[in-house]
């Protein structure tokens, strides 16, 4: 095979308002190869297919030839076919942002078709306000019904968010794929392999990468390459992504390779590269890399290539040419500012370091590569990636997808952004180090970041130490309150169900997470229950952490979610859904002064915890600044002047974006901290070197050495110079 042509795909359905960045990852690396390379949403386009006056006239026909078996709900959605088929494109236009005025007509009340999801989120007429905001969380709920409405009757493995993910989940034999594989193409299918037929048709791909992130991928990407190996059996057909670098790592049935060539694991540059150039003839089948292949009938393994892994300073920047973004939809679940940046809006995605750099939390696959090998991006490689895609998008919002973003490369990031006067907005996930300063915090904001995600886990000392979580509950509280006063909304994630919890420390641990809440310290959260995975410590060994695993069996398939025994008995369901009702009504700022067990359908203790507990951590926040401490100072102000004033003293003007502070200082000490101030100001070139030192400027001080110094640093005009906009990060 010579000069590939690729075809990246990815496969429904991850996200409605942005892509998934793998194939834009990968894209972006393998044309800075020299390779011709072309990329496909297929979620996109059938959800477009669908939600179109064509696609739910297909529907309603089918509602019509099956009424006598109709779900109630479904007879009162078709006796409004029309209302729908006449208002569906003008709605999927106006979440695409494409047609705004539509907002006051949607708000009237009386032009959206209310199903299901009106009623049970009591929204309806009931909408004071004309706003877009309102528009579009009306938008969603018909949507969403008409979502429900398809996965009710013409395809079951729809959602909006998810494909025939029950098909991925915890599918340790390839049965279930083939068993749903043997079924017919449902409606929603046919739309799927109609956008592929047309993107093949249109580039003539002589490889197709399919990109696998979860287990909702997991089907549509079997029923692209059984539709390809029918159609197209000439063109070879690889499968990587998130899901195959966990749940694949023992892959041994043969009849996955019925439908593709090749499984690759981890990174995909390497692999994708030695499978070029094998499939070019230019590299023996024996030195791929992290490849599963098929041989005689039996799966092998293929990792003898001796080429490190692709550096990210060499990957390139990623890439969106080939996906439609002004196509993709904006939903609107939540009127939360924080939960709603997951689903509203296009983010351009950017990996700041690559795996994590704590990586010791048991419940984590911290021996597998996307954890375990940690890297992290030079500063200005990542701000010219940055420039980049905003010339290339025209969008300034970013979403950096890392495991856990290092303090240190998020500062030389929010430097080197500064340095050149680079607007974007931008978040992304963090640890709850207390390296996230105050200062840090504001610096981070002054370069655009708006929200962070963390993982908290836990809101308790002794399980946060049982799974060598490397923070305390008190410490996750300072940091919160750091980030919240510099503006920035926080996410928690949280877990229930550790071996060898107790409903009790649940209970304490909500508590302490309405506390957080109460105190404005977290915005949102999310609780998923425990499961061991295959290549956790407590997956690897269990015993070690007090529980035994019981399944399933391994059947040559997949292998990541694991049944365990806990000797100290199992979370009850009850447990889990009261958490997620309070953590509900806390998102939407509900019951936040409520004791925390009338959340809960069955009785428990009450808990053992301070109801000042988040107040005092937050009130003991505050320190004097440490004059040995290895910091350097960072100006993020306007430009400062001085003007003379009465006597000796001058006046020192520091102007920030809302309102000017004016000291009146001593000539000499005005003078030094204007220069002061100038030497910190960020400025293109400066490329994160020559900000002042703490300790450096405390030696040199004019105006009467260090014990001067020290005595500045206590002084009220210190305490306005720093509030003004001097950091110490």
């Amino acid at each position: 095979m010579h000069s590939p042509s690729l075809l990246l795909i990815i496969p429904p359905l991850t996200q409605l308002n942005t892509p998934y960045p793998s194939t834009a990852y990968l894209t972006g690396f393998l044309r800075s190869r020299g390779y011709r390379v072309a990329q496909a949403d297929l979620g996109i386009d059938m959800v477009l297919a669908l939600f179109s006056r064509t696609g739910l006239a297909s529907v309603f026909n089918h509602l019509r030839r099956t009424k006598g078996s109709l779900p109630g709900e479904a007879h009162q959605m078709l006796a409004l076919e029309q209302a729908y088929l006449d208002s569906i494109d003008a709605v999927v236009e106006f979440l695409q942002g494409r047609n705004p005025t539509l907002a006051p007509l949607i708000c009237q009340g009386r032009f959206l078709p209310q199903g299901p999801r009106f009623a049970a989120t009591g929204a309806g007429l009931a909408m004071a306000s004309h706003s877009m905001d309102q528009a579009k969380r009306l938008a969603t709920l018909y949507l969403e019904d008409l979502a429900d409405l398809v996965q009710a009757t013409v395809a079951p493995q729809f959602a909006l968010s998810r494909y025939a993910e029950q098909v991925g989940t915890s599918a340790s034999s390839f049965d279930q794929v083939a068993q749903a594989l043997a079924n017919p193409p449902s409606l929603t299918d046919e739309f799927m392999l109609a956008s592929l037929r047309r993107h093949v048709d249109a580039i003539r791909p002589t490889i197709v990468g399919l990109t696998v992130p979860f287990p909702g991928n997991l089907y549509g990407a079997f029923r692209i390459a059984q539709a390809l190996k029918a159609d197209r059996p000439e063109i070879k057909i690889v499968l990587g992504g998130s899901y195959a670098n966990t749940e694949l790592r023992r892959l041994a049935d043969p009849r996955v390779f019925d439908y593709v060539e090749a499984v690759t694991l981890d990174d995909g540059e390497r692999p994708l590269l030695c499978l070029l150039e094998h499939w070019s003839g230019t590299r023996d089948v024996l030195s791929l890399c992290r490849t599963f292949q098929r041989l005689d009938g039996r799966v092998v393994w293929r990792n003898g290539a001796v080429e490190p892994d692709i550096t990210m300073a060499e990957r390139g920047t990623p890439t969106y040419d080939g996906l439609p973004l002004d196509r993709y939809i904006s939903i609107l679940d939540t009127m939360n500012p924080m939960h709603r940046l997951w689903s509203d809006g296009h983010w351009n995605k950017l990996t700041v370091a690559h795996g994590c750099y704590w990586k010791q939390c048991t419940f984590c696959d911290v021996g597998l590569d996307y954890i375990g090998r940690y890297e992290a991006a030079p500063s200005d490689i990542l701000a010219d990636r940055i420039e980049s895609l905003i010339a290339e998008t025209g969008k300034r919002g970013f979403h950096f997808v890392d495991e856990a973003a290092p303090p240190a490369g998020l500062k030389g990031l929010a430097l080197a952004l500064l340095e050149r006067g680079q607007t974007i907005s931008w978040w992304g996930n963090i640890r709850f180090e207390e390296a996230f300063t105050p200062d840090l915090c504001r610096l981070l904001a002054a370069s655009g970041c708006i929200a962070v995600s963390a993982g908290l886990e836990a809101a308790s000392d002794r399980l946060l130490a049982e799974m060598k979580k490397g923070i305390t509950v008190d410490q996750t509280a300072r940091v919160a309150a750091a980030f919240h006063q510099a503006g920035i909304l926080v996410h928690a994630y949280l877990m229930y169900g550790l071996p060898g919890e107790t409903v009790q420390e649940t209970v304490e641990c909500l508590e302490r997470v309405r506390q957080l809440f109460a105190q404005g310290l977290i915005q949102s959260a999310f609780w998923h229950k425990f499961v061991a995975t295959a290549h956790s410590p407590i997956g690897l060994a269990p015993a070690a952490h007090g529980i035994r695993i019981t399944g399933p069996r391994f059947e040559g398939f997949a292998e990541n979610d694991l049944t365990h025994r806990d000797p100290h008995g199992s979370a009850p369901a009850w447990l889990g859904v009261g958490l997620r009702r309070a953590t509900l009504n806390f998102i939407e700022g509900n019951g936040l002064t409520a004791d925390v067990r009338t959340w809960f359908d069955e009785p428990v203790e009450k808990p053992k915890v301070r109801r000042d507990w988040a107040g005092l951590v937050r009130a003991g926040t505050a320190r004097a600044d440490d004059p040995t401490a290895e910091r350097r100072m960072v100006w993020i102000g306007g430009t400062p002047a001085l003007e003379t004033s009465k006597g000796k003293n001058r006046l020192v003007i520091l102007p920030n974006r809302t309102e000017d502070v004016k000291l009146r200082m001593e000539a000499e000490k005005a003078t030094w901290l204007v220069g002061l101030i100038r030497s910190a100001t960020p400025v293109r070139g400066k490329q994160g070197e020559g900000y002042p030192s703490l300790k450096d400027v405390r030696a040199s001080y004019p105006p009467g050495g260090p014990r001067a110094f020290d005595r500045l640093l206590r002084s009220a005009a210190w305490r306005q110079v720093r509030e003004a906009g001097l950091l110490l990060a």
